[in-house]
């Protein structure tokens, strides 16, 4: 898997993340303990970018505010799946550090914005 670029734009960079993380769970062979696992990965995985575009058609400060919040809690979410697929599938530990290193990223951004917003009030 590739390094995630560090692009300012935060829709491209959602969208590049959720891409990642179904090209890693089509690469992974599912079982009953590892089916749902990848789910709920995928559902926080790819709602981050979803989250961030509604947030960018936003119909209100509070409304953006509210939906980078959500941002930030689905990627925290997702850390959370990351570990649980690294504790299932050793071999792909590569692949899901630079996930989680982009997701970590992410989770910081959209922290910030929210603090930023926050005080601004």
């Amino acid at each position: 898997m590739k390094q995630f670029s560090k692009a300012y734009d935060l829709e491209e960079r959602t969208a590049h993340f959720g891409e990642g993380i179904i090209a890693l769970c089509r690469s992974v062979n599912q079982d009953a303990i590892i089916k749902p696992i990848v789910s709920q990965f995928v559902r926080s995985g790819t709602s981050v970018g979803a989250n961030y575009m509604e947030a960018n058609g936003a119909s209100s400060r509070q409304d953006f505010r509210n939906k980078i919040f959500i941002c930030k809690k689905e990627a925290q979410e997702t850390k959370h799946w990351l570990r649980m697929l690294a504790n299932c599938i050793p071999e792909k530990t590569d692949a899901m550090r630079i996930l989680w290193k982009e997701c970590q990223e992410l989770t910081l951004i959209f922290q910030k914005i929210t603090m930023s917003l926050s005080q601004k009030q």
